[in-house]
């Protein structure tokens, strides 16, 4: 067993409640669900779930310097990821094409480039796992990847689950007709993700 058995309980205890608790993977794949049905929000889970990977990787790289090091760094992912949700939400309420064949086949991209670009994820995965890694058990990678793999299954089955219920409930939603009423409010929901994420 690479990890600490006392470590690893702690570690799956914070992850559950932390993958419970609503952020910003969540509700953009909440949204991606709700416009484009099951399979987008799966999708969009898996594409998060791919930019976790690499940010546990960046975390077993100890890239973390790079942005104490250079905080303009930081600022610049910020503003790019920031802007990329916010242009996501403009074209939810501008769009006018079908909602399944419009999301389906780009979820996974969207997911993947807004956990990227979004650099608190990157720092809370560096802050975060390291904090369960015992260094004095030697093999500090694959404690790590045992870790992240953890952390990732997690994500799978949390949004994974967030993204299906939203697709059925949008499906629904969109046989009463409201289909212009989850394009405005999936939209307002990625603008203000945006937002958010410009000004913290």
């Amino acid at each position: 067993m690479p990890v600490d058995p006392h470590l690893l309980v702690a570690f799956v205890v914070t992850t559950v409640i932390a993958m419970v608790t609503p952020g910003p993977d969540m509700l953009f794949v909440l949204g991606c669900g709700m416009r484009g049905g099951p399979k987008a929000g799966l999708l969009a889970t898996a594409g998060v779930a791919t930019s976790e990977a690499i940010h546990v990787a960046v975390a077993a790289a100890g890239l973390a310097a790079l942005f104490a090091a250079v905080p303009v760094a930081f600022t610049v992912v910020r503003v790019a990821g920031a802007a990329y949700l916010i242009h996501l939400g403009v074209q939810a309420i501008r769009n006018r094409k079908p909602l399944v064949e419009r999301n389906s086949d780009r979820a996974y991209l969207s997911g993947l480039l807004t956990n990227l670009l979004n650099p608190k994820m990157v720092t809370f995965t560096i802050a975060f796992l390291p904090q369960f890694v015992d260094p004095a058990r030697g093999h500090v990678r694959l404690q790590f990847a045992v870790l992240g793999a953890i952390m990732i299954g997690f994500e799978f089955l949390v949004d994974g689950a967030v993204g299906v219920l939203a697709g059925r409930v949008g499906a629904w939603v969109r046989r009463k007709r409201n289909q212009r009423r989850i394009e405005v409010a999936t939209g307002g929901i990625f603008i203000g993700l945006g937002v958010k994420l410009a000004l913290d």
